[in-house]
């Protein structure tokens, strides 16, 4: 005879996995989950989801290395807007948060596919994905247009961050075999092992100056203020009255009417003085069509503490800020002077007149009288433009083109100032075999500078000196035989990790029965309250009695298929 009992049916409360199930698809209740395969839509979205984290990494690595520019990139923005404002603050801030959003819908994502749970992405996450690839998509093709050739310093970072990101990308892809292992596909275990296999091969590809051995190692590069070296301690921008004496410089030089040459790297006078109200009717002029006099009214420092464009005002002291408020446009006599009395050198970077200006054709005369005027010696001064270098033979003499030791030499130029995307390791090299020397620009990060410093540079041109003064050392340095090691030994724990991991799986898998991932287990024992677990009682009542179990038995749980028979 069957002993009817009363049972009790308890739930365990699977709190993590309802925080996974509940934010990724907002499934929060246990009979909402479901082990069954994901849709191929849901796939879809999951590829997608793959697709905008991937192109989101990428866009984040392009602004974290792209610092070094980003003075040039709203520089740009002035020139097309008239505003001066920083325009990396916005899309810095929007990537920072898109891209967590995504990474953290991506960790979920995986969880799912490792716990065995159905893969349903929340209607909302996905217009919040599609919104965070469209405008990804929609910034790359953005900054393509304005700032096309920044992606230079992808490649050129690569050299730096390449033997890291290779092992990083190794351990997250050896991380993942797990899933590969624990849901065994044999299409997704090839593209797995292939992807393992080309990352086990990828330092073949890597080249890096700063693999070299240490006695190979050059003397460190001189650094020189660009345009006057704008973030230096007194953070003064190149067209105010600042004492240099922290580096040399690199001063953009423009003419006035009357034939003063004078320090402004804008063509007017608009952003960096207050010539709205001492000449509002005259502010979008060339700056070159001002006289002197007039030029030197206006105040050239007031906007610098307003707008604080390096974000280095709040470091000044009061005296510092008075001075810098009552700033005038700077000369270039007086900045040449103050070259000279620190000890230092000038690459004047002049702009010639535009061709209505009266000293449209005395305009290098008027250069020469400046640097005579100034008292500094002419072996400190270099000329930086191709036209007329017959009239200035005594100064230096160095071109902002890339040329070759061919024509270096039939226009006696003694060195080469070039961009830092233009100078490649080799032609570095081959500059130095040539006896050329070589400045590269612009310079303002300690990676970029640990980079140009193992390529044998023998000076930088850097809108920061203070920060690379900082850099005793390049930031890392391995010789070629402790490369090797590392690359063989990362290979080596990658292959023994990844083999475990799938032996592991494979006994767990087969060792499994029965596997009831809700953990919902019936007791025929007496009931015992508590506050973590939800009890509820259902009263058997058989039809038949048998020595087996019934029909009605079968179907009181068809959904989980469990076993009532045990309890008889």
């Amino acid at each position: 005879m069957v002993k009817h009992q009363p049972l009790q049916q308890v739930y365990e409360k699977q709190l993590c996995l309802s925080f996974l199930t509940g934010i990724y698809g907002c499934r929060w209740k246990r009979y909402q989950r479901s082990h069954d395969n994901s849709s191929k839509w849901e796939c879809a979205w999951f590829i997608i989801l793959c697709s905008t984290f991937s192109l989101l990494l990428f866009w984040a690595y392009f602004w974290l290395e792209a610092h070094n520019d980003y003075n040039q990139f709203n520089w740009l923005l002035y020139n097309r807007s008239g505003e001066w404002k920083d325009g990396t603050v916005p899309i810095l801030a929007t990537t920072a948060v898109g891209f967590s959003y995504i990474t953290f819908l991506m960790v979920l994502a995986l969880c799912h596919i490792s716990l065995g749970q159905q893969l349903n992405l929340y209607w909302i996450h996905k217009i919040g994905v599609l919104a965070a690839l469209i405008t990804t998509v929609s910034g790359v093709v953005s900054i393509s247009d304005v700032w096309g050739d920044e992606w230079d310093i992808i490649l050129i970072s690569l050299q730096f961050t390449g033997p890291f990101l290779h092992i990083g990308a190794l351990a997250a892809v050896t991380a993942l075999g797990w899933l590969v292992a624990g849901h065994f596909h044999m299409i997704v275990l090839l593209v797995y092992l292939s992807v393992l296999l080309v990352l086990y091969m990828v330092p073949l590809a890597i080249t890096s100056p700063c693999i070299m051995d240490r006695n190979s190692l050059k003397p460190r590069p001189d650094v020189i203020g660009r345009r006057g070296a704008p973030m230096v301690i007194l953070p003064l921008p190149q067209n105010l009255f600042i004492l240099f004496m922290k580096a040399s410089v690199v001063p953009t030089v423009l003419y006035s009417l009357d034939g003063v040459p004078f320090l402004m790297r804008d063509r007017t006078l608009r952003r960096t003085t207050n010539i709205a109200k001492v000449f509002p009717d005259k502010q979008h002029e060339d700056a070159s069509l001002f006289n002197w006099t007039e030029i030197r009214s206006l105040n050239a420092g007031q906007w610098f503490l307003e707008s604080d464009p390096y974000w280095t005002v709040g470091s000044l002291t009061g005296r510092e800020r008075n001075r810098m408020g009552n700033l005038t446009v700077c000369s270039l006599v007086e900045m040449l002077r103050l070259t000279a009395r620190a000890n230092r050198s000038a690459l004047l970077n002049l702009q010639r007149p535009p061709p209505e200006h009266p000293h449209y054709k005395t305009w290098i005369m008027d250069t020469l009288w400046a640097v005579q005027r100034s008292g500094i010696s002419q072996k400190r001064v270099t000329w930086t433009p191709d036209t007329d270098r017959g009239r200035v033979r005594g100064l230096q003499q160095t071109s902002l083109e890339k040329l070759s030791g061919e024509e270096v030499r039939h226009r006696g130029i003694s060195s080469l100032t070039l961009r830092y995307s233009q100078a490649s390791n080799k032609d570095i090299q081959d500059f130095l075999v040539n006896n050329m020397s070589v400045m590269v620009y612009p310079v303002n990060e300690p990676w970029l500078y640990s980079v140009l410093w193992c390529s044998g540079v023998p000076s930088v041109s850097s809108d920061a000196p203070q920060v690379l003064r900082k850099v005793p050392y390049p930031i890392w340095l391995m010789s070629p035989y402790e490369y090797c090691l590392v690359w063989i030994t990362s290979d080596l724990v990658s292959i023994a990790i990844v083999t475990g991991i799938f032996i592991f799986q494979k006994w767990r898998m087969s060792g499994m029965q029965n596997y009831n991932p809700e953990q919902i287990m019936l007791s025929a024992v007496t009931r015992r309250p508590s506050r973590d677990v939800n009890i509820m009682k259902e009263k058997l009542i058989f039809s038949e009695v048998s020595n087996g179990v019934t029909n009605t038995d079968e179907h009181l749980y068809p959904e989980n298929g469990y076993d009532i028979g045990q309890y008889k």
